[in-house]
């Protein structure tokens, strides 16, 4: 079962983000300029609508997938540095 993000959650540290990372920074220029929702709609014949477990968002597994791609990084890798990885944690 696939539910769509309603609204954008927005951490109150936002603007530590904006401090932190640099607008020249690689995946906040992806972030702000590539569109992720065609991910739904590509998927969305792929999730029953009413049944089953509610999936983790597509969006967030497709930028995982992006990030293991673009750093070359394992499954563990690239969760490990999600976790303190700024930019990451952005990105996702």
């Amino acid at each position: 079962m696939i539910q769509q993000q309603q609204a954008m959650v927005l951490s109150p540290y936002i603007e530590l983000y904006n401090l932190i990372i640099p607008k020249d920074n690689m995946l906040r220029q992806i972030s702000e300029l590539v569109d992720f929702s065609f991910v739904y709609e590509e998927l969305k014949e792929r999730y029953c609508l009413d049944n089953g477990r509610n999936a983790i968002d597509p969006i967030r597994m497709f930028k995982y997938l992006l990030l293991k791609t673009i750093f070359e990084l394992s499954d563990v890798d690239i969760v490990e540095r999600s976790k303190y990885d700024m930019s990451f944690k952005y990105f996702l």
